[in-house]
């Protein structure tokens, strides 16, 4: 079975498991073939932390998961030099950072500080303890969680650590077929916090995962559909509704992430609609709204679906 073959299956196992979330494992997939960071917004209940869990196990990648709380501190995380009296001298116990795919619920529950540390190992793919530089296992994936509606006791993530993360996925309820499913399979007494991932078959590995994203370095993108991306990101710091449109490390991403989708489609060269599929992930995190336009009830959704509309398709 060739790498793609294995990608798909990849999707198909988690949507068997998880109901009602098919955009969202998508566009996770494709951030993982595109080496970017996740954050995940959505109510609780809505299957994230499991969805992490299997995907984790169907990669036999080594995984952790961190519950961000507002007393955890940067050493909780990164790890730290413990002095041994026996020995007289230090030795580093590490933090759960020294993972492949580590998972950090609730981002924005824990201060800036921690936050930072977070981010840092993020974008360097590395952690400096005690003036030592340490290395982060290649596959280094982090995806973060919060919840949209509780904001009392919470620390937002500012604009520039948000334009870190390659995508912000949202968890949504699933729909009333999707929903029906999900209790037909409780009621045969099937239950997302009882299951045991060790009866669940690896499909690929962290190795193929690596190949698979220098497969996507390899996908083919013409000029003028780098002129169209460049014409959307230009569109997004001109919109009358935003105060802040799409960085330069987001054409940068949005370009990778665009070949991860054509690959994920058996592809090797990129096509516009690959572009516009992987946007509103792309986008929804780091374009500003406006206060009056947010006042009309104009939604980040909306917007990105008019700059889209306003950017003539190229040939």
């Amino acid at each position: 079975m060739n790498l793609n073959n294995k990608i798909k299956q990849l999707e198909e196992t988690i949507n068997q498991i998880i109901v009602g979330q098919k955009t969202l494992i998508q566009q996770l997939l494709i951030a993982l073939l595109s080496s970017g960071n996740v954050i995940i917004e959505g109510v609780p209940g809505t299957g994230k932390t499991l969805l992490v869990k299997i995907l984790a196990k169907l990669i036999q990648a080594d995984f952790k998961r961190v519950q961000l709380t507002p007393d955890i501190l940067p050493s909780d995380i990164l790890g730290i030099n413990i002095f041994d009296l026996n020995s007289r001298s230090f030795s580093l116990k590490k933090g759960p950072i020294f993972t492949e795919i580590l998972l950090a619920d609730e981002i924005n529950r824990t201060p800036p500080k921690t936050q930072s540390a977070l981010l840092e190992a993020m974008e360097e793919q590395q952690v400096t303890l005690d003036g030592e530089t340490l290395p982060l296992p290649p596959l280094f994936w982090v995806i973060a969680t919060q919840n949209p509606l509780e904001f009392e006791g919470t620390y937002p993530l500012p604009e520039a650590q948000l334009d870190r993360f390659l995508f912000k996925l949202i968890a949504g309820y699933p729909d009333t077929e999707a929903e029906k499913q999900m209790l037909i399979n409780s009621r045969k007494g099937w239950k997302g916090k009882t299951i045991d991932l060790e009866k669940i078959t690896p499909i690929t590995t962290v190795d193929e995962i690596i190949n698979a994203r220098q497969a996507v370095n390899n996908v083919e993108i013409e000029e003028n559909i780098i002129d169209y991306l460049l014409s959307l990101i230009k569109q997004t710091r001109r919109h009358p509704d935003l105060i802040l449109g799409a960085s330069p490390r987001a054409a940068v991403s949005w370009l990778q992430t665009s070949k991860a989708m054509a690959w994920f489609l058996e592809r090797d060269f990129v096509t516009p609609d690959d572009v516009k599929i992987v946007a509103p992930s792309l986008l929804r995190h780091r374009l500003i709204i406006k206060p009056e336009a947010l006042l009309d009830g104009v939604k980040i959704e909306d917007i990105i679906t008019n700059i889209l509309e306003q950017v003539k398709v190229p040939r």
